[in-house]
C-alpha cells in the first residue's frame, strides 16, 4: 500500500446513515415551522458541518435557530442507536486489513465529536483509528483543516494519505489539502458529483480498496 495514512469520512461512507440524517434533519425543520424540504436537498448538505449545513438550507437563520434546530435534531437522529447492523458491506473486514497493514487510520467527519464519539462506541469501531476530527472541534469540510490537522499530529505528508468519502466535500477538502481521494457510490451524493474532483476512483463496495497498490 502506498499510503500510510487513510482517512475515512464516517456518514455514508462507513455507516449506512443517510437516511435516518435525512428524517432527523425535517423533523427539526417541522418543529421549528421551517419550510418543508425534499430529501434530495437534505442528502446535498450532508457532510458539512451542523451550522453550516442549516445555514445551506435556511440562509435567513440566526444564531438562536441554530441552537434550536441542533437540539430537535439531536433529539430525533439519537433516538436510534446507529450500530454494527448500519455499518456498510465489508467496513470490518477493511479496517482490520489496514490495520493489520500498519496503516494509520482516522475519521474526519461533519459530526460533531459528540455524535461521533456515540457511534465509534455503537458500532465498535473505536479501536480502529488512531486520530479523528470532526467540525466542531475543526472546521468544516470542504475546508481542509480537518485532514491538515491529522497529517500534523501523524506526521504524514499529504502524497502518503489517501481521503475516502461520499460527498464532493469529502473529494473537494482532500484537494485542497493536496490528498489522493477514493469516491464511494453508494453514499449521500451521486456519482457525477464526486468525478467532478477527479477521485483516483469511485468504488462500489469498501472491499474494492484493497486493490489500490
Amino acid at each position: 500500500m502506498k499510503y500510510r495514512l487513510i482517512a475515512f469520512d464516517w456518514d455514508g461512507t462507513l455507516v449506512d446513515s443517510v437516511d435516518h440524517i435525512v428524517s432527523s434533519v425535517k423533523y427539526a425543520a417541522e418543529k421549528l415551522a421551517f419550510n418543508s424540504l425534499d430529501d434530495d436537498s437534505v442528502k446535498n448538505i450532508i457532510g458539512l458541518g451542523m451550522a453550516e449545513a442549516i445555514k445551506t438550507l435556511y440562509s435567513s437563520v440566526t444564531d438562536a435557530d441554530i441552537v434550536r434546530f441542533r437540539g430537535f435534531y439531536s433529539e430525533a437522529f439519537f433516538s436510534e442507536v446507529i450500530g454494527r447492523g448500519h455499518l456498510f458491506p465489508n467496513v470490518e473486514k477493511v479496517l482490520h486489513h489496514f490495520q493489520n497493514q500498519e496503516v494509520i487510520l482516522a475519521v474526519a467527519t461533519g459530526k460533531g465529536r459528540n455524535g461521533l464519539d456515540k457511534a465509534l462506541d455503537s458500532t465498535g469501531l473505536r479501536s480502529y483509528f488512531s486520530i479523528e476530527r470532526c467540525a466542531d472541534e475543526s472546521a468544516s469540510k470542504p475546508d481542509p483543516l480537518m485532514l491538515e490537522q491529522i497529517m500534523s499530529v501523524m506526521k504524514i505528508k499529504p502524497s502518503e494519505m489517501l481521503m475516502v468519502g461520499d460527498t464532493d466535500f469529502d473529494l473537494d477538502m482532500a484537494a485542497r489539502a493536496g490528498v489522493d481521494s477514493v469516491g464511494v457510490s453508494y453514499g449521500a451524493q451521486a456519482r457525477h458529483r464526486l468525478e467532478a474532483f477527479n477521485p483516483l476512483c469511485i468504488v462500489d463496495d469498501l472491499n474494492e480498496l484493497l486493490t489500490l497498490a
